[in-house]
Order: C-alpha cells, then structure tokens, then sequence
C-alpha cells in the first residue's frame, strides 16, 4: 500500500517570501520545506556560520600555522568514497595554496577490500612506511572513532588532527586535535557538514591565522574559494542533509561549475558524463559526476579518483576521467547482474511463499563484489520498501562475509545491528553506520543465523506504519506552470537530502503509451483539473516513467518531476513519473 501526501506549508510564510521577490512557485516549494523568512534565502558566502563556532577549528589551524612555518611533514588520510576523495584533494590543495608548497604533504587511502575504514594500526603502519616519515597524520572523514589509529601513531612517533563529521563513540581518540560539529561540547549549529565541508572549515580559519601572523592581507589571500567546486561535490554525493549552511556552500560550488572555472578533474568528470556543466546542478554532482568518481573506491582504488582532483593539467585530467568512466561501466555491469540474481533469489523465495512474510531482506552469493553490495541493497530496499542487507565475501580468505544495509525511515539500522550483537555476542564480527546505512562482517557458515536474529529484530521494530510506501508531494501545479520556464527555474535550485527534489501530483488524461528499449514507459499525457473533463486544458505532454512496462489506465493521478528537455534547440516541458496513486479510480 502505498500513502500520497502533500507537504504541508504556512501560506502566510508563502506569501511573505513571494513578497520578497521570489518566484510564487518557489515561494511555497521553501516554506514546505521549512524555511521561515525572507532573510534566509540568500546564499551568498557572507551568509556562511563562522569557523569560531566550530570546536577547535581555531586551535587547529594555529597548529597547522606552525607546522607549515616548521615546513613539517604532513600525510592526509583519506576515506575512500567520494567526500573521503574531495576532503582529500581539498586540504592538499589548499594547505599547498595556504604556504606549504615547499613542505611535503603526502596521501594515502586505505584500500576498502584489505584495510577496511578509517585510520587503523595498520593504516598507521602503512602511514609510518612513507618517505618522508610523516610527523603529523590529518584524516579527512574519518579518525573520530580510531582509537587503536591514533594510539598506534603516537607509539611510532605520529600526532594525529582528526577532521570527521561522523558520530563519536562513548570515547574520543587521544589526538592531537578533533575538529567534527558532532563531538561532545561544540555548538557549531549545523551538524550536517560533510568531511570535505569540515576540511574545508579547517582551511578558512587557517588562512586567517596565517592573516594575523602578516602572512598575507585581505587583497593578497589565496582564494581558499575556489575549492567550492569539490566542496559541492562531496557535499551532494555524501547525501548530507542540505541545511542552509550545506545549501551555501553547495551553491557556490556550482557557480564556480556554470562559470567553467572547476578545477580540470571535475571539467572532464562532465564532460565523460555527457552533463553540460554551464547547467550544472545538485542532480548532477549526485547521479552523473559522484557516481563515476566512488566507482575507482568500489572496484579499485581511491588514488585514481584522488589523482584527478589533484591534477591542473586538463589532458591528464580527462584520460583520468575516461579510466574513471569505464571503471563506473564495469560497476554498472556487475550490479545489473548482482541484482537479476538477488531478484531470482527473492522470486524461489516468493514462489515458496517466505518472501510475504518476511519484513526484511538479508542475501549472499558467493560471486558477489564487496564494492558494490551497497548499491545493490539500496535498489532492493527501493523496490520492495524492507530494509535489505546484501552481502559479499570478504575477498581474502573468503570465509567471512562483508554486508551493507539501507533502511526506511523509521528503523534505525545500526541500533537494529547492535541488538543482534547483543542478543548473540560473536555473531557480528564488527559493524558501524547510522539510522539509514551500515556495514558489518560476519562469518560466512553464520549467515542463516544472522539472517533469523535480524529478522526477529526487524520484526520486533518494523510496524504497518514504517513499511507503508510513503509519496510526500508538492501538489498540483497550474496549467500555466506546465512551462520551459519552469522547468528551468526547478533546475537552478539547490535540492537533495533535507531539502528534496519538488515532485508535484496531478491527474492526467493518458493519450498514447509505448516502451522504450523494452523497459521504459513513454507517454503523452494532458493534465486535468479537478472540475475539468479529460479533454481539456490544451497541448499534451512527454512523460517518462524509467523501468516501468506496466501501461497506466485511461485517467491517471500521478507523482512526476517536472524537466525541461531541450532538443535541436527546441525547449520542451518533459514529465518523469514517479508513481501512480492507485488507491481511488481516478476520472
């Protein structure tokens, strides 16, 4: 059963942004998702929160002040998904920009498959091995729960600064410095700043400090600025939830983009993409550009993905980007086929009949890719609206399997993972995530164990109400809305987690419907209003609803996204369906 619902809004709140010059249509989008006043709308740098508010922003930067005046050497820790990438390539270009372009600044990214997350002893060890032997260590998110990391670094003669956003645990690492909005005591407003937005945070108050100690003035600064672009990027492709801090610093990447001033990787990642970057938007970053860059953290390594960042030459940035390209091809291929067999799997179970009574999915196969199990239990969880975990082996001895889970809204994932732990101690080898996402590692011959204990839990947590597929809408959009115009005007926006995509709900008259290679539904429609006839309202409308063969009845009320197309120069409206409301007979 699925639920449609309209995003409730304070007219007056409407009223009062459309009387401050915004677009009546964006003027209830904002206040349905909570914005309150005219003052928060611009999005200028100016309106960004201060690095005084963040706890030890200030104090780290005096500390990487005299380590770059010491020219000691540094090495960055990355993590290896695309916010793990961009922090990276962020804080070596921009401590490089801020003086340390005679001190040496190393990387290094922990291979996902051998050394597993963050930094561990044996990341530390690795970390110890390079020339020069760094005297600092800096992680770039991740490090708020490495505890063994950093105890090990101190051992060979390593500090530690930790840059993070993720949640501590009940203990912080003993380092050198923790900068993270999420640790105990700091007051830094918006928690949701993602680990490039932390590092770059980090860079800000350094050039200040570097401002006070006479390195520079207003006027001769490096412009810390133009590293927004992969701000953006990290920002969007870690999911984090777009508060207006978020949305600033999102949106002044991607007018850097629009602009053709990003640095060369990202220019060529649009280009491989086949993404006009002149038109660059939140969409992109998310589904086209962060994509392509996890891909080399998924199936390879991370340095590739980091190299490109890095790199000011466009020719090497662009044969980087097609190797990044063919690398996400391959991901494609192999989840494609990871998900006909997890869907075979799941059809021998919904023939037996298990599958309906069964509030979660839990799957393993032995040729399954540990990089990709992620993408694979998002698809499952989007299909059948059940948390899913999906599991791999573990690619060294093979007798350990590495899952990862999504969830609904609702049920949180990692206090569901901890009550197995609980209820069977040694059965999770370790696990970690948050309320929508989670890893764990578990012994291969204990997987129908963990299967049964998850799905006692689900089913202790899991109620009619979270299961129910939810369609929250922006209602209906005027005849005279159906336009080009509009569609551009949604393009330009800043939308993601926190702050979604508008997705309006209408009921249409269907003129025609075919398929598309077999697997998409193409439609012409014609928006009805409530009071018309199915043949009112003027010229039909393009309407895709991707991996759909199912044809819709005559009237249909649907949930769709409003796009502008645009072909041999010619504008068009375009609608991409997102669901149908079956629950009443619509005409």
């Amino acid at each position: 059963m699925s639920l449609f619902s309209q995003r409730p809004f304070s007219e007056r709140t409407a009223t009062w942004l459309q009387q401050s010059g915004l677009h009546p249509l964006l003027a209830r989008l904002y206040a349905a998702r909570g914005l309150e006043s005219p003052d928060e709308l611009p999005l200028e740098l100016k309106h960004l929160l201060s690095p005084t508010e963040l706890k030890n922003c200030l104090s780290t930067a005096y500390l990487l002040a005299d380590i770059l005046e010491k020219k000691e050497s540094m090495l960055i820790v990355a993590d290896y998904d695309c916010d793990g990438a961009t922090a990276c390539a962020v804080g070596l270009r921009g401590l490089k920009m801020l003086g340390g372009i005679d001190t040496p600044i190393q990387f290094l990214v922990p291979n996902r498959f051998t050394m597993g997350y963050g930094l561990t002893p044996e990341v530390v060890e690795l970390a110890a091995q390079q020339n020069p032997k760094p005297k600092y260590l800096i992680t770039v998110d991740n490090g708020i729960a490495s505890e063994a990391g950093v105890d090990r670094a101190r051992e060979l003669g390593m500090e530690v600064i930790v840059t993070d956003h993720h949640l501590p645990g009940d203990r912080l690492p003993k380092a050198a410095a923790i900068v993270n909005p999420n640790q105990p005591g700091c007051t830094f407003s918006s928690k949701a700043l993602a680990g490039v937005g932390v590092m770059f945070y980090v860079l800000v108050a350094l050039r200040a400090e570097l401002r006070k100690r006479g390195k520079f003035t207003n006027e001769t600064q490096p412009k810390v600025e133009n590293l927004l672009d992969l701000v953006a990027l990290g920002t969007v492709a870690d999911v984090a939830h777009l508060d207006r801090n978020n949305r600033i610093l999102v949106a002044n990447g991607l007018k850097r983009i629009r602009a053709g001033i990003a640095q060369p990787g990202m220019q060529a990642l649009f280009q491989v993409a086949g993404r006009d970057p002149r038109k660059a938007n939140s969409f992109d970053l998310g589904f086209a550009i962060g994509p392509r860059l996890n891909a080399a953290g998924r199936l390879a390594d991370m340095t590739l993905g980091i190299r490109l960042l890095l790199t000011d030459h466009p020719d090497e940035a662009m044969a980087l980007a097609q190797e990044l390209d063919r690398i996400n091809r391959e991901r494609r291929v192999i989840e494609t086929g990871m998900q006909e067999t997890a869907l075979a799997n799941l059809s021998e179970e919904q023939l037996s009949g298990t599958i309906a009574q069964r509030n979660c999915i839990c799957l393993w196969h032995p040729e399954w890719h540990q990089g990709v199990v992620g993408i694979v239990a998002s698809r499952l969880k989007e299909r059948f609206n059940r948390p899913a975990i999906v599991f791999a082996p573990d690619g060294n001895t093979g007798e350990e399997l590495r899952g990862s889970g999504r969830s609904l809204t609702g049920f949180h994932l990692r206090d569901a993972l901890d009550m197995v732990s609980k209820r069977e101690p040694g059965l999770i080898l370790k696990f970690g995530g948050h309320a929508m996402a989670a890893g764990l590692t578990i012994r291969k011959d204990d997987f129908a164990k963990f299967d049964r204990c998850f799905q006692e839990v689900a089913d202790s947590l899991l109620t009619d109400d979270i299961l129910e597929r939810r369609h929250p809408h922006d209602g209906a959009l005027l005849p005279s809305e159906f336009t080009p115009e509009i569609g551009d005007l949604l393009a330009e926006e800043i939308w993601g987690q926190g702050f979604p995509q508008p997705v309006f709900y209408g009921e249409f008259e269907i003129i025609s419907q075919s398929l598309m290679k077999e697997k998409h539904l193409r439609l012409m429609v014609r928006p009805m209003t409530e009071s018309a006839s199915s043949n009112t309202n003027g010229a039909p409308l393009t309407a895709v609803w991707f991996n759909r063969t199912q044809s819709l009845p005559a009237t249909a009320k649907l949930a769709y996204r409003l796009v502008t197309d645009r072909y041999q120069g010619q504008a068009r409206v375009q609608l991409m369906i997102e669901a149908h409301d079956e629950s009443s007979v619509a005409g």
